[in-house]
């Protein structure tokens, strides 16, 4: 099954996405600085893990946070990683610092 992870480069692409991919989305803020990095790099692999075994419930748009500004200003993100779900335009939940599999799919079920 192909992936259902969207990685944006800029502004534009991050909402296009948002505006287009129907059903939930996941949008995961990283970052790039040395201290969050590598936590980051991390998350990387329990996101994909969650949209590929949500099927086509759940689509995952991963955001460097420095990249698009936008977004992380407009979802009020103050560090990484940082987790929202958006529904149909709507914030559903939102979710500081780094999760483990088991934290990644109560935050999704709750809110799905």
């Amino acid at each position: 099954m192909a992936s259902r992870v969207h990685q944006p480069l800029e502004n534009e692409e991050f909402d296009f996405i948002l505006g287009h991919v129907p059903g939930p989305v996941l949008a995961y803020f990283t970052g790039t600085w040395p201290k969050v990095a590598a936590v980051c790099k991390e998350m990387d692999a329990l996101v994909r893990e969650a949209a590929d075994a949500y099927g086509g419930r759940l689509t995952a748009v991963k955001a460097d946070m420095t990249r698009c500004p936008g977004p992380t200003a407009r979802y009020g993100v103050t560090s990484a990683p940082w987790f929202v779900l958006v529904t149909a335009g709507e914030v559903v939940a939102t979710r500081e610092g780094p999760l483990d599999r088991a934290g990644l799919k109560e935050f999704l079920d709750a809110a799905l």
